[in-house]
């Protein structure tokens, strides 16, 4: 079965997600970031939420990991906990 890793940062609006888009766009580290604006309690991690297997996801946020280019941030993603910037590390 396909796994991950993947960096996240969560927050509450659309707004705020481009907002810390356009700081990681002019260099800002994402661990930084997240630590310091995540909603996630990952963000304590620098939004690291380890390897987890297709599925265990919401499915938006799995398509994004499972589908989209991997060292890239994408988002923001919108799912019923707020709004993702998601950077995948790898995938099998």
């Amino acid at each position: 079965m396909a796994s991950a890793s993947a960096l996240h940062i969560l927050v509450k609006t659309e707004k705020e997600a481009f907002a810390i888009l356009e700081q990681l766009k002019k260099g800002k580290d994402f661990s930084t970031l997240a630590k310091r604006h995540s909603t996630c309690p990952s963000g304590k991690k620098g939004g690291d939420l380890g390897e987890f297997r297709r599925g265990q996801m919401v499915k938006a946020f799995d398509d994004v990991v499972f589908k989209k280019e991997v060292l890239k941030v994408h988002g923001p993603v919108k799912t019923r906990f707020g709004y993702h910037l998601i950077k995948t590390l790898y995938r099998n």
